[in-house]
């Protein structure tokens, strides 16, 4: 049963969006990703977010762009926590989705990442689902670790070689 659903207004999303599922696959995290669009069919989106609980969803991960109205309806709706990542665009960069997002009114709070943050965002939902599954908090050390060691052995190439000589 997926814990997480995954859901973008439109498919030029799906670049950033699937960062989060990529996330969630290589911790073992099931999930659902959906395209629903807030204003051109509301009656299917209020449907998804009416549903998200009983289908058993702990976290939505809610992207959007421009009016980014789909996380924080999500969250007028979803009882549990909801996860925005705000799309990048081209006429204000971001900044008016980011905005939309992470001003919501009391009560409705949104979970906000960085713009185009779709790895973040499954990371924190897997932070949030590892508060009651031990296995996953082990998952999610190892992958901190994983990280760490990455950085290090970057670090010792850089050592080894300068910077004048350094490839990736």
């Amino acid at each position: 049963m997926a814990k997480v659903g995954i859901v973008m207004g439109s498919d030029s999303d799906m670049p950033v969006m699937s960062k989060a599922a990529d996330i969630l696959d290589k911790l073992g995290i099931d999930y659902e990703m959906r395209i629903i669009s807030a204003h051109r069919e509301p009656d299917v989106f209020f449907e998804y977010a009416k549903t998200a609980e009983s289908k058993g969803f702990k976290v939505i991960i809610a992207g959007a762009g421009m009016a980014a109205h789909l996380p924080g309806m999500c969250a007028a709706i979803f009882p549990m926590p909801v996860i925005g990542i705000p799309m990048h665009t081209t006429s204000l960069g971001g900044r008016d989705s980011l905005y939309s997002i992470v001003q919501m009114p009391a009560g409705i709070p949104v979970a906000t990442v960085a713009i185009n943050g779709g790895a973040n965002a499954g990371i924190l939902a897997a932070k949030i689902l590892a508060t009651s599954d031990a296995d996953l908090l082990e998952r999610l050390k190892a992958y901190s670790e994983e990280m760490k060691e990455q950085v290090m052995a970057k670090d010792a190439k850089l050592q080894e070689t300068g910077y004048k000589n350094y490839t990736k």
